[in-house]
């Protein structure tokens, strides 16, 4: 017994997940000194520039939101059975649809902020399903047309940019979503007199809500999080994807009909990346889509999301945090160390790669308890049959 509760704890994903970071750090730490950086000075640098001042904390939330939203998808898709890398062109599509719906509109506030929300989930949850309808009906396998949909995706919204009607002359973009859309935290009050004069009075609520574009993105993360683990958890929906996904030919003998249940999980994938784009547009500066000559990555960082949470919902708002304040903190530690921000993309990579090998920690403790144990074993049978003949003298004598 208690050796099976040993082999749980290191095989646990909070364990792991834990074990991988901290090599990622150490790793980054011994490439800081061989360049001639103090480690520790540097991980201190990093550690303030992420939770160092309030303006700060605020900033990596923000910063976090959107790619807590993208590891959402993936892992909802990953738990599935499916392994959506698209979530990058599903975000870069939603972006462009909250930004084209956001900029027509002019309807009171809530009602704007709903139509350019759904309008975004609903278009990401479409490219989402090309995705899965290629993949159940004629078992293209699905990382070979998300990533094609990406490149789609990025050319598209380029595309969508330089048109005359919706290109904003002297920029690079797109007209910005009307104000109505804005999803901040009161965003015109804080910039009025009576707001500034308010704020004042309290310089912490200053530093959270007036320097930063703090929005209401985060807490609807923490709600879709909720949401995603009762449905695969609680619900018969989540059960009959769930199945699909663990064994395709036992859940269609059960009768579960396969094909639905893969297009089904590919929209309500891509729908999470659209949301996550709608939050973005509407709740972060500039409010727009621009021309992009690469992948913003928001995508792909929602990738390592997942899998640092093992696909778990609820451990993606943690892993999610940690990757926003590692891009955020990385400036600071370029601007205060002179570091090269390179270090964070390493911190990141090193720790995906401990993750991807993870079956290998608790591997090695059980081949650990398992010499330990046969170094022990020997010493059992001897006393045993020690035992066993004094026993057998007490017989004899008797």
């Amino acid at each position: 017994m208690v050796r099976s509760g040993k082999r749980g704890f290191f095989g646990h994903p909070f364990v792991l997940m834990v074990i991988s970071i901290a090599l990622g750090f150490g790793v980054a730490a011994l490439i800081l000194l061989a360049a001639g950086f103090p480690p520790v000075e540097s991980v201190r640098t990093l550690i303030e520039s992420m939770v160092g001042r309030p303006r700060d904390i605020s900033n990596v939330v923000v910063r976090s939101t959107p790619i807590i939203f993208t590891g959402l998808g993936v892992a909802f898709a990953i738990k599935t059975g499916l392994f959506n890398i698209g979530a990058e062109g599903q975000f870069i599509i939603g972006c462009l649809t909250a930004t084209v719906v956001g900029s027509m509109l002019d309807f009171p506030q809530p009602v704007a902020i709903l139509m350019v929300v759904f309008s975004a989930m609903l278009v990401s949850a479409l490219y989402a399903g090309i995705v899965g309808l290629l993949k159940a009906f004629f078992g293209i396998h699905e990382v070979i047309t998300s990533i094609m949909l990406n490149w789609i995706a990025l050319y598209l919204s380029n595309w969508v940019c330089s048109l005359d009607f919706f290109h904003k002359p002297g920029t690079v973009g797109m007209y910005p979503v009307n104000p109505c859309t804005y999803t901040m935290l009161i965003p015109f009050w804080k910039r009025t007199e009576a707001g500034q004069a308010f704020l004042n009075q309290y310089p912490v609520l200053k530093e959270i809500i007036g320097r930063t574009d703090v929005n209401s993105g985060f807490l609807v993360a923490v709600i879709a999080a909720l949401v995603i683990t009762h449905l695969l958890n609680r619900t018969r929906k989540g059960f009959e994807l769930r199945a699909v996904g663990q064994n395709i030919n036992a859940a269609r003998f059960a009768g579960i009909d396969v094909k639905k249940s893969i297009l089904h999980a590919m929209m309500i994938s891509g729908a999470l990346c659209g949301l996550g784009a709608a939050l973005y547009i509407t709740g972060q500066a500039p409010h727009t889509v621009n021309t992009l000559s690469h992948f913003e990555n928001v995508g792909f960082n929602g990738l390592s999301v997942a899998f640092i949470a093992f696909s778990s919902p609820i451990g993606c708002l943690f892993t999610g945090l940690l990757f926003g304040g590692l891009l955020y903190g990385g400036a600071g530690l370029q601007s205060k160390i002179g570091a090269p921000t390179e270090i964070i993309n390493i911190v990141i990579g090193v720790i995906v790669f401990f993750c991807a090998l993870s079956y290998v920690i608790p591997r090695l403790a059980e081949s650990a308890r398992g010499a330990r144990a046969g170094r022990k074993k020997p010493a059992g049978p001897a006393k045993k049959d020690q035992g066993t003949a004094k026993a057998g003298k007490g017989g004899r004598d008797v």
